[in-house]
């Protein structure tokens, strides 16, 4: 084997540097390209009810209004406005008719917040109307009903 002389020495070193430089030069070479992509989700199968909870103060006798109390459970994340119908009245004996009662419930529409309980909704009356030609007396002992929905 030959001696390395300056010269040599000199000449390797420079052959070095210009592969690397070369070399380096190719590690900052990229391939451009083009692409797309796309995802999806399933939305969710929509909501629990509200639960409306109806309280009627005791004491149901004709012509004296009872305070009805309305509140709402909202089982859900999420915040659900409540607007109440119309409320309906039921009775536990046949001769104590319905239609001798009127019910009413608050207007509006109130925003019940996820996962709350017993949010106030407002008061309405229930009143069995006092009748002069019907004998109401089938009322007495029996369980009145106030139901009511939301829409």
């Amino acid at each position: 084997m030959r001696k390395m002389t300056k010269k040599n020495k000199i000449a390797a070193v420079a052959a070095s540097a210009a592969l690397v430089a070369v070399g380096g030069g190719a590690a900052y070479a990229y391939w451009s390209t083009t692409g797309s992509g796309n995802g999806s989700a399933t939305a969710s199968e929509g909501t629990s009810p509200v639960t409306i909870n109806v309280t009627v103060d005791p004491g149901v006798a004709p012509g004296t209004p009872k305070t009805i109390t309305y509140t709402a459970t909202n089982p859900n994340s999420s915040k659900t406005p409540v607007t109440l119908a119309d409320p309906v009245v039921t009775t536990s004996n046949a001769e104590c008719l319905p239609k001798w009662f009127s019910a009413t419930a608050p207007t509006g529409t109130t925003t019940v917040d996820g996962n709350a309980k017993a949010t106030p909704l407002g008061t309405g009356t229930l009143t069995l109307n006092d009748s002069a030609t019907d004998n109401q007396d089938a009322c007495k002992n029996a369980t009145i009903t106030v139901t009511v929905a939301s829409h």
